[in-house]
Order: structure tokens, then C-alpha cells, then sequence
């Protein structure tokens, strides 16, 4: 009679050890907004969070060496009339972060060298167009400038290109899906430090 052997897991016995207190971040009001989002982008410097604020959204930037407890009163990036739904680093410029929001509107912004000191009320670039909210956003991963962002049913792509493509989070998987022939650009200066990005917005096709 033939015995049933159970192959053991090489990770039966790991467990996993919360770190302390001072290497996490606390006291951070994050926003309670339902949406299809992480609310929250890292990249090697920073790490930014979506946070309740009264009288239009914001998110906060925090350095990833600012751990601990965060005071109340730390700097936000706010220029949104409305809800921030999501926020994505820019992968070739680890400062400039783009954010969407419920105003219908994105917004492009660059975060100083060693966080804010103070809160951060202008951006960049200010891309409208979309005639819905815009939840989601995306930065080619190896195309300079090149951003997508989408709404309840309306998607674009910013900075570069805008493209019909049939599904917007489709970008976030394959960038190669949309025809070449098919794109359409216009553009916006932008300041020295970013180079010229593109980034007006045309109909929806």
C-alpha cells in the first residue's frame, strides 16, 4: 500500500517581524475616498500618500528616511479643487509626481531636493480635457514624458501621445498596444529642469 507524501514548504517555519515604531510612518490622516487605487506611490526618495483635506484633495511626500510620527501641520501638495483618486512617480525623474483627481483635471509637480518645507499649491503642468474624474494614471516605463491617465469611461494618454486604445488599464501591462499611426500630439513647455514634455489635451477620439 502506497503512502500519499506531502512535499514540505521550504517556508513552513518563516515568519514575518513587524518593524518598531520609529521605522514606520503614523499619524497620517489617509483619504477615505472608495476608488480603485493604492493611494499611496514610492520610488527611491520619496513616498507619497492621498490624505483627507477640507476644500479640495492633497497628497503628502514624505522622504523615505522620515519616519516616525508625522506632525499635523507637515506640508501638503495641494492644488486640486477636488478629491486626489490617484498619484504616480514619474520612473525616469524621481521628482515629479503626477496626481488625478475628481476635478477632472491632471496635474503635473516637481518636489524639491530633501521634501517640502512648505505646501505646494502650483504645479507644473496643469492638463485638462478629461470631462470625468480621472482615476487612474500610468508613466511609460521606458518612454520619456509619456503619461496615461483615464476616468470613468474616457481614457487619454498625456504628455506625448494620446491614443484610442480599447481599455485603459491595459497600459499599465503592455504600452505596444496601441497603433503608432493612430497617436496624435501636441505639446507644453515645461521648465529647464524637466525638459520639454508634452502635454495638452485633445478630444477623446
Amino acid at each position: 500500500m502506497s503512502r500519499k507524501v506531502v512535499r514540505t514548504s521550504k517556508f513552513r517555519h518563516v515568519f514575518g517581524q513587524a518593524v518598531k515604531a520609529d521605522q514606520c510612518y503614523d499619524d497620517i490622516r489617509i483619504s477615505q475616498m472608495t476608488w480603485d487605487s493604492n493611494f499611496c506611490s514610492v520610488n527611491p526618495k520619496f513616498v507619497a500618500m492621498i490624505v483627507e483635506a477640507s476644500g479640495g484633495g492633497a497628497f503628502i511626500v514624505l522622504p523615505l528616511s522620515k519616519t516616525g510620527r508625522i506632525d499635523m501641520s507637515y506640508p501638503n501638495v495641494c492644488g486640486h479643487t477636488g478629491p486626489v483618486l490617484d498619484i504616480e512617480w514619474c520612473p525616469h525623474n524621481d521628482n515629479i509626481i503626477a496626481s488625478g483627481s475628481e476635478d477632472c483635471s491632471v496635474m503635473i509637480w516637481e518636489i524639491p531636493e530633501g521634501g517640502l518645507t512648505q505646501p505646494l499649491k502650483d504645479p507644473v503642468v496643469k492638463l485638462d480635457g478629461h470631462s470625468k474624474r480621472v482615476g487612474i494614471l500610468s508613466w511609460h516605463p521606458t518612454a520619456h514624458n509619456v503619461l496615461m491617465s483615464a476616468g470613468k469611461h474616457t481614457h487619454r494618454l498625456h504628455m506625448s501621445t494620446i491614443c484610442p486604445c480599447t481599455a485603459a488599464r491595459r497600459a499599465r501591462r503592455g504600452w505596444a498596444t496601441c497603433p503608432r499611426e493612430d497617436w496624435r500630439s501636441t505639446s507644453v513647455r515645461l521648465p529647464d529642469s524637466i525638459n520639454s514634455m508634452r502635454g495638452s489635451v485633445s478630444p477623446l477620439l
